[in-house]
């Protein structure tokens, strides 16, 4: 049994559409939206809705450690156009009917942190599972399923904003990895929290990783545990116990899927 597992696909539905091939399956740990694209700043929805120079200076806003900079220069980017929640709303499900439609049957999919999960509804077909929450058996073996990534604890979501990424609190995220029992292999967008699966080196800060994921190989010990998230981690691989935990890779930039075999 061969499966191919991507995430942080961020817009690439040309490499997508090939992700599958040689594969009995497909697996898509989310990310599917180019949003911000921090390679190609004229590209992604900030891209082409403000321009390549706007992209630019809020991408060295993100540079390094957060602070309140990078979000009050884009809401000083959202004040300037009339409803800009229809202008991402419209943009988003452009992105979504090509990366819904480049993937190949059967993919099993969940969203990550920047996707709306609300609209995948719309673009669900014959062959291609929305697995938020589920396990699921692919080729004999128990895949459990969790997507999202984490809310800060304090942050608050504004309900007005234009556009809402997908964060969970710890609580929420914690009981949906709970509920993913007896499995083979774990799938998440965001990794468990180990230092050198959440450290990025290009953008030179830590990433939220899950205590609950960790708790849960620690528990269950899976063959594998799959995620994306952190697009250049200090290491890509780490094994706890019996289980091998795989940053899969930014698929947006390396475009090839990782295989897992048994």
């Amino acid at each position: 049994m061969r499966v191919h597992v991507v995430s942080d696909v961020h817009g690439n539905a040309e490499a997508l559409a090939r992700a599958g091939d040689g594969a009995d399956a497909l697996i898509v740990l989310g990310d599917l939206v180019d949003f911000v694209d921090y390679y190609d700043h004229d590209k992604g929805i900030l891209g082409q809705v403000f321009g390549a120079e706007k992209v630019g200076v809020f991408a060295e806003l993100r540079r390094g450690p957060m602070g309140p900079e990078a979000g009050l220069f884009l809401r000083s980017l959202w004040a300037g156009l009339d409803d800009p929640r229809k202008v991402v709303d419209e943009a988003v499900r452009t992105q979504y009917a090509e990366m819904f439609g480049a993937m190949t049957a059967p993919t099993y999919a969940i969203p990550g942190n920047v996707d709306s999960p609300a609209l995948w509804p719309e673009f669900a077909r014959d062959g291609v599972h929305m697995v938020d929450g589920r396990v699921v058996d692919i080729g004999g073996l128990r895949f459990g399923f969790a997507g999202g990534a984490l809310l800060g604890r304090g942050h608050v979501l504004p309900p007005d904003a234009p556009w809402l990424p997908y964060l969970r609190t710890e609580e929420a995220f914690g009981a949906a990895v709970a509920g993913l029992e007896d499995v083979d292999v774990l799938c998440t967008h965001i990794p468990p929290a180990v230092a050198e699966l959440t450290y990025d080196v290009v953008a030179r800060r830590a990433e939220m990783g899950s205590t609950a994921v960790l708790d849960s190989i620690h528990r269950e010990q899976p063959r594998w545990s799959v995620f994306g998230h952190v697009h250049q981690p200090m290491s890509r691989r780490v094994r706890i116990g019996r289980t091998e935990c795989v940053n899969v890779g930014h698929f947006q930039r390396i475009g090839r899927p990782y295989a897992l075999r048994w």
